[in-house]
């Protein structure tokens, strides 16, 4: 039974193992129990959160968009002809969180009413960041408002109150009394300055994203940076957002392990030659770390490298360069064989101090922001070697006085870096690719449309179920098609 905008209570391994696939299926118990733990409430929110936004970030439509794999088979997603994508999931993790929310508040547990704020403004800002404007205000309120079909808000509604509940956040956490749960706690084990850094970190994500279009976003940065004490963020790696995986089941895994992904799914995603190309013409290390070698040279039509990605939409992906045996797929040895299960290099990850240096970097870059003792030079050398030293890499002597690494101050530089480092983070690939234009992608001849899509189209039900609201909406948000611009693309 499918239940939108309902309070309801999404059991745990259905969501991590079967209900990830971009917000596509959902399996939900509406009966929601009398009493809940809060911390168990807490888990289950972090967990389902993190495991399917890396396995979007793994083998769904934002790893396609952003260009770092290429499909041979079934290739709907490399193609870019998208269509109609549900928000179940996510609309039902949100449930849960909301859930917690009211749990913590009957208990003022001012710790769990603020992980709650966070975890609700990282979920409502990706399904905005995916969408455009959504239901936001009404949602999920059928319960004490009788709003089955709620309206939509606008994305420069939405956008502001999610930053004003990271800062409350934030502050509800100040010298958190009573103490988070440590071991309900997955992401942080009980350590509320870790969620502060968290918090504040994603919010500086969250206002170079919208920056262009939102006046006060540079200045809420610099006060951030003004005030490390009432505004901690990351200083360090150690301060990830991430988790590893436990490895027992499929999911508990990495998504494109050998217990979360057969062969046949493994055979059929291949590396794109947009990363394999930019990582060979900068000697990059990381290369070999997350790329297979070709099994032949002898025998390649095309490409007689060692590495040899393949171009995105394409006719016969299979047969190019002469066959699946002179093309690369992602290390076997990295991704799979050594752990593709529990390996702890692969983590459900939301965000990074190795993306925080590249969004300072671009902030400082463009003269708006600035960091006691660095430089957007030193940030960007920063966020490189972050990247590579969590996969147990070093840049190899020489590697940063290449031209095309050696800092230059140009924006197609810093983010072409960012990209590379933001392999299987997120949506981050894609969403910088889309706003700054940078890589600048071969879509490939037989893709779809206009380049690359800058949102999901709204799902079928909201046209067949919410027809009054989801027709206002799309009068003033414009065609609800995957090229139409959001507010802050506008």
């Amino acid at each position: 039974m499918k239940l939108k905008y309902k309070t309801i209570l999404v059991l745990l391994m259905t969501v991590l193992g079967a209900c990830t696939k971009d917000f596509e299926e959902i399996n939900t118990n509406p009966n929601s129990p009398e009493t809940t733990n809060t911390e168990f409430l807490m888990s289950e929110v972090v967990l389902s959160t993190a495991y399917a936004y890396q396995e979007n970030a793994v083998d769904r439509r934002p790893a396609s968009a952003a260009r770092y794999l290429t499909l041979v088979r079934n290739t709907g997603y490399d193609l870019l002809d998208w269509g109609p994508v549900d928000w179940n999931d996510i609309y039902a993790r949100l449930s849960v969180n909301k859930t917690f929310l009211e749990t913590a508040q009957k208990r003022s547990e001012n710790q769990y009413i603020a992980i709650s704020k966070i975890m609700k403004a990282f979920n409502f800002g990706y399904l905005t960041d995916l969408y455009g404007d959504v239901p936001y205000s009404q949602a999920l309120k059928s319960k004490e408002s009788n709003i089955i079909y709620p309206e939509y808000d606008q994305q420069q509604s939405i956008y502001p109150d999610l930053l004003r509940e990271l800062r409350e956040a934030n502050d509800l956490l100040k010298g958190a009394n009573p103490e988070i749960n440590a071991k309900g706690d997955v992401l942080f084990k009980g350590k509320a300055l870790q969620w502060r850094k968290f918090a504040n970190t994603l919010r500086l994500r969250m206002l170079l994203r919208i920056s262009k279009v939102y006046a006060p976003a540079f200045t809420e940065m610099q006060a951030i940076i003004n005030d490390k004490s009432s505004f901690p963020i990351f200083e360090s790696s150690a301060d990830n957002a991430e988790m590893v995986y436990l490895g027992t089941t499929a999911g508990y895994s990495w998504p494109a392990g050998p217990l979360a992904m057969i062969d046949f799914d493994y055979l059929k995603t291949k590396v794109s030659k947009e990363l394999v190309d930019r990582l060979i013409q900068r000697n990059d290390p990381r290369l070999a770390i997350w790329v297979e070698p070709v099994k032949s040279t002898a025998g390649s039509t095309v490409d007689q490298n060692k590495y040899v990605g393949v171009p995105n939409a394409i006719d016969a992906p299979s047969a190019y360069n002469g066959g699946e045996d002179h093309v690369s797929v992602f290390s076997n040895t990295f991704f799979r064989k050594n752990g593709g299960a529990s390996n702890p290099a692969l983590k459900a990850s939301l965000m990074t101090y190795t993306e925080m240096c590249f969004i300072l970097a671009e902030a400082m870059q463009k003269g708006k922001l600035s960091v006691p003792g660095e430089t957007a030079e030193s940030m960007y050398y920063k966020g490189i070697k972050e990247s590579m030293s969590s996969y147990g890499a070093a840049a190899p002597a020489g590697y940063f006085d290449q031209p095309l690494v050696k800092y230059d101050g140009s924006l197609e530089q810093l983010i072409t870096q960012k990209w590379m480092a933001m392999l299987f983070k997120g949506a981050e690939g894609w969403f910088d690719q889309r706003r700054t234009g940078f890589p600048a992608f071969v879509t490939g001849p037989l893709a779809a449309g206009r380049g690359i899509p800058k949102r999901y189209i709204y799902p079928d039900s909201e046209s067949a179920k919410n027809k009054v609201n989801y027709q206002k909406a799309v009068s003033v948000f414009g065609a609800d098609n995957q090229y139409t611009l959001m507010w802050y693309l506008k």
